[in-house]
C-alpha cells in the first residue's frame, strides 16, 4: 500500500471520506517522515505537540458528517514568518527568541477553520531577508537534491519539506522571489498569488508593497487548492483550480527569451531546459511568441530601493534595543535602506507604476508568459561564508513589483539539482497560469522525479 504520506493532497481528502483513511493515521505518517528526514534537511523548526489531537478532532468532524472543506484532517507547515497560535513565531531570528504567537495569521486561520492539522513551523532565513547565515544557532534548511546546496529563500524550511516529501504543501512569503526561488532550487511548485489576494495580517512583513503569502507545493493541482483555500474575499477572485483539465490548446504564450539567454549568469542548461519548454508547451497546444519585456535591471533597481526602504521601517524600532541580536548579512542589508532617501523612494515608485504598464503593454497579445524562475541552479553552501550577503541570480522580483500572479515549477535539471520556470498571468489569472503549469507537468516528467532522501 502506497504510504499514506505520499498521497496526494485530493488522494487523501478522498481516502478520509471514504473511511479509508483517518487524519490521525495520515498525521502520524507524516510525523514518522519528519523524524527520519527532518535531521538531514533541518525543515522543520517546531512540531506541534497537539498535532495528532488536531487530527482527531478532524476525523470526529468528518465521522459527524461535518466537512469543513478540502483540507479538513490534512497536516500542512507554516513558514516561521507567519503566526499560528500556540507555536514559535521567531523570523528565524534571535531577536525574536522565546516569541510564541497568541493568534492564528489570516491565511492559517483560514485552513484550521477547514480542519488542516497545523503540524508545525518550516524554517526561513532571518526576517525574510538574506541568508543562508551560517553563524545562526540554528542550522539552514538544506537542500533534499544535493544537503552540500542551498534551498533558497527566505521560504527555505517550505521548499526543502515539501521537496523532501515530508509534507504536501507549506505556506510561504514571496517579496522579491521567496517563494518561487526556492521552489525551483528544490524541484517543486511555489506560487505566488496576485497582489492582495491572500491576506498578509499575521506575517511579520518586510516590504508591505511587495509581499505576498502563498503556497508551496508536491504538485501544480496542490498549490491551486491551497490557495483557494487561503484566498481572501473570494468571491472576489476566480479559483485557481478551477481550470486544470483546460489543457493549452488556444492559449497564447510569450516567450522572454531575451531576458536571460545572453545572460552571462545563465547556465546553458537552463537555456536549454527553457527552450525545450517552449517547444513541449507548442506539442501540447500552446502558440509561442517571443516577446520583449522591460529590463530586468529596472525592475530589479526598482523593487530594490522599494524593499530596502520599507525593510529599513519595518525594523526600526527592533533595532533600537536588540541590533547586537541581528545576523550581520541582516544588519548589511538594512543598512542599504539607510542610504535611500524620501526622493529616492518615491521615484523607485513612480517607476513601479510605469513598469506595471509597460508589463502589460509587453502581454498585449499573449494570454501568458514563461520564463525561468533563477539562472542557476542551487548554489553550494560553500559560497557563503555567514557574514556577507551573497545575491544568487533570478528573475522573480519583477511580479513583485507589478503584482502580478507567478508559477514556479520544475522544468529541467542542471548537475543533478532542480531548474525552475515561472508561468505568469496577468492579475487574477491564477486559473490560466494554473491551468499551464497543470498541462506542462502532465507532460513531462520533471515533477515525477524525487530526492533520495
Amino acid at each position: 500500500m502506497k504510504d499514506p504520506a505520499d498521497l496526494s493532497i485530493p488522494e487523501a481528502a478522498m481516502a478520509l471520506r471514504a473511511g479509508t483513511l483517518t487524519s490521525r493515521a495520515l498525521t502520524e505518517a507524516v510525523l514518522s517522515r519528519i523524524a527520519v528526514r527532518n535531521p538531514k534537511l533541518h525543515a522543520f523548526t517546531h512540531l506541534a505537540s497537539d498535532a495528532l489531537e488536531q487530527a482527531d478532532r478532524a476525523d470526529a468532524m468528518l465521522a459527524s458528517g461535518q466537512d469543513v472543506g478540502l483540507f479538513c484532517g490534512i497536516p500542512v507547515a507554516v513558514k516561521d514568518l507567519i503566526d499560528c497560535a500556540g507555536q514559535p513565531a521567531t523570523s528565524g531570528s534571535r531577536v525574536l527568541a522565546g516569541r510564541v504567537a497568541d493568534a492564528d495569521a489570516d491565511a492559517v486561520a483560514r485552513l484550521r477553520a477547514q480542519g488542516a492539522v497545523l503540524i508545525g513551523k518550516l524554517a526561513t532565513y532571518e526576517f525574510a531577508m538574506v541568508g543562508p547565515d551560517l553563524a545562526l544557532a540554528d542550522p539552514p534548511a538544506r537542500n533534499p537534491w544535493n544537503t552540500d546546496h542551498i534551498t533558497g529563500g527566505s521560504s527555505s524550511g517550505s521548499a526543502a519539506a515539501v521537496a523532501g516529501g515530508m509534507i504536501r504543501m507549506a505556506i510561504g512569503t514571496d517579496t522579491g522571489g521567496s517563494i518561487r526561488a526556492p521552489a525551483a532550487y528544490c524541484g517543486c511548485v511555489g506560487l505566488k498569488p496576485s497582489y492582495g489576494r491572500v491576506s498578509r495580517d499575521g506575517a511579520f512583513p518586510l516590504s508591505p508593497s511587495l509581499d505576498h503569502v502563498g503556497p508551496l507545493a508536491a504538485t501544480v493541482a496542490e498549490a491551486a487548492l491551497a490557495l483557494d483555500a487561503m484566498t481572501e474575499a473570494m468571491e472576489e477572485w476566480r479559483p485557481a483550480a478551477s481550470l486544470l483539465s483546460r489543457g493549452l490548446a488556444g492559449l497564447r504564450v510569450g516567450f522572454a527569451r531575451d531576458w536571460f539567454a545572453d545572460d552571462p549568469q545563465a547556465s546553458p542548461a537552463l537555456v536549454a531546459a527553457m527552450d525545450a519548454a517552449a517547444a513541449q508547451l507548442s506539442l501540447l497546444g500552446a502558440s509561442i511568441e517571443l516577446v520583449t519585456l522591460p529590463s530586468y535591471g529596472v525592475f530589479e533597481a526598482a523593487g530594490s530601493v522599494i524593499l530596502h526602504a520599507e525593510a529599513l521601517e519595518q525594523h526600526r524600532v527592533l533595532m533600537r534595543g536588540h541590533a547586537a541580536q541581528y545576523g550581520s548579512p541582516v544588519l548589511q542589508s538594512l543598512a542599504f535602506g539607510a542610504a535611500i532617501d524620501a526622493k529616492d523612494l518615491a521615484r523607485a515608485r513612480v517607476a513601479q507604476g510605469r513598469l506595471a504598464t509597460a508589463m502589460a503593454q509587453a502581454m498585449d497579445g499573449v494570454d501568458l508568459l514563461i520564463a525561468p524562475t533563477t539562472l542557476t541552479p542551487a548554489l553550494p553552501f560553500a559560497a557563503f561564508d555567514g557574514e556577507t550577503a551573497v545575491w544568487t541570480p533570478m528573475r522573480t522580483i519583477p511580479f513583485n513589483v507589478t503584482g502580478q500572479p507567478a508559477l514556479s515549477l520544475p522544468v529541467g535539471f542542471d548537475d543533478g539539482l532542480p531548474l525552475g520556470m515561472q508561468i505568469i498571468g496577468r492579475v487574477g489569472d491564477e486559473d490560466l497560469i494554473c491551468a499551464a503549469g497543470h498541462a506542462f507537468e502532465q507532460g513531462t516528467d520533471h515533477s515525477t522525479l524525487q530526492p533520495l532522501v
